[in-house]
């Protein structure tokens, strides 16, 4: 019965995605990159247009998980859309007002020590500040190894923020890894879905099996 619930809630929270507009930004946490175009394939099969937006580490460097070239392929193929890759292209997203909402999926650590701290020298980061700008409602999904530690006070500042909500995390190894946390990336469009509407999603701490 409350498994059926459950189901019967998210399929409503789904239900409210069609036409909505997701600028969808992805900093270079490349181990969670996969798993975040899913997510953005996933978004626009419920109706959101997608307008992309990569770091520069993400546009510049690769990793044992892909090449700079290949993953502006998979993201301008799930997306629908050519990326925005400079932060002067990224900076009319909030005065233009082309986003419903802003999705940043992986947000590094490194993204979300700048977030918290108000540095803008990104185009993710431009995009955000620039969403916030006419407050209008941030999603960030957190993949951060210091996350519990170093990046614990940037974290918590971030929750703290209006117009910022966050997907729903988890330690991803608490044995090898005891201060990282990775956001549940399958539950983007649910936080998107509540986030619309002002709403942080819970719970917020989650676990992975």
């Amino acid at each position: 019965m409350l498994r059926q619930s459950r189901e019967n809630m998210e399929n409503e929270l789904l239900s409210r995605l069609s036409g909505v507009r997701v600028a969808f930004c992805l900093s270079a946490s490349y181990c969670t990159m996969d798993k975040a175009v899913a997510q953005m394939r996933r978004l626009r099969d419920h109706g959101c247009s997608i307008l992309p937006v990569i770091s520069f580490n993400v546009r510049d460097h690769g990793s044992r998980f892909g090449t700079p070239r290949e993953w502006r392929e998979r993201i301008t193929e799930a997306a629908g859309a050519p990326i925005i890759d400079t932060i002067a292209a990224a900076e009319p997203i909030g005065p233009r007002e082309l986003a419903d909402v802003l999705v940043i999926a992986p947000m590094s650590g490194n993204t979300c020590a700048k977030l918290a701290q108000g540095v803008t020298d990104t185009p993710v980061l431009m995009a955000a500040k620039s969403q916030l700008r006419v407050c209008r409602p941030v999603v960030a999904a957190i993949a951060s190894n210091d996350a519990l530690s170093a990046n614990a006070v940037n974290l918590g500042r971030l929750l703290n923020t209006k117009h910022i909500f966050l997907v729903p995390f988890a330690q991803d190894d608490p044995q090898k890894k005891p201060n990282s946390l990775v956001a549940d990336m399958a539950q983007i469009p649910y936080t998107v879905a509540q986030a619309l509407n002002g709403r942080q999603i819970q719970p917020l701490l989650t676990t992975f099996s």
